[in-house]
């Protein structure tokens, strides 16, 4: 798994599926255990995860982290990706076009990991997956039953650092959920969710 996962990240390495490959410093692939319970997906790569190569590395990796810690797990125990592997010009948002590009790359990541809850960080993810145009503040404060898993949205931890202490609350209400969800037994898998994962199709 984590061979064909590090083999995936060296053909992603030199993508120019889309315009934000002439702009990267670097693949922004995703980090932690190939083979963990808990996945989580963001938007893209900021400036300092664009400059070391590694997803939520800068300020929100650091609420990130504190996060995980609250609920007893570290960044090593999970697997943390984004939707788009290269950071878009400015920090901007990703664009279709660039989310089109790159989405097969996470698709193959949730196929080889298998995570058993996957958490959306953000608008983006969350609506990519979830297949919806509702936005976070709506979606976020439950579980989604998903291809035979458990989808929690919740706000990006940006969002967290930028709307101070009640959004920071909103997210360790969700971080508890994921707590709950990773306690207990293993949703049925949809039919299909064995073979291959249909949420981008």
């Amino acid at each position: 798994m984590s061979t064909e996962l590090d083999q995936l990240s060296v053909v992603a390495s030199s993508c120019t599926n889309c315009g934000l490959s002439e702009s990267r410093t670097q693949v922004v692939f995703g980090d932690g255990d190939p083979g963990a319970d808990l996945m989580f997906i963001g938007e893209g790569p900021g400036f300092n995860e664009d400059q070391q190569g590694l997803p939520f590395v800068g300020k929100s990796g650091e609420l990130l982290d504190e996060l995980l810690a609250e609920i007893g797990l570290h960044r090593k125990e999970v697997y943390i990706a984004n939707v788009v592997k290269c950071r878009p010009p400015g920090n901007r948002d990703p664009r279709t076009d660039e989310i089109d590009a790159c989405k097969g790359y996470l698709r193959r990541q949730l196929e080889l990991i298998q995570p058993r809850v996957v958490v959306t960080l953000g608008n983006f993810s969350s609506k990519l997956l979830l297949k919806t145009t509702t936005g976070i503040t709506r979606l976020r404060g439950q579980a989604y039953p998903w291809w035979g898993r458990h989808l929690v949205p919740t706000f990006h931890p940006a969002a967290g650092l930028r709307g101070g202490p009640r959004v920071v609350d909103q997210l360790r209400e969700d971080f508890a959920i994921v707590k709950e969800l990773l306690g207990a037994a293993q949703p049925s898998p949809a039919p299909e969710a064995e073979e291959q994962l249909g949420l981008f199709s």
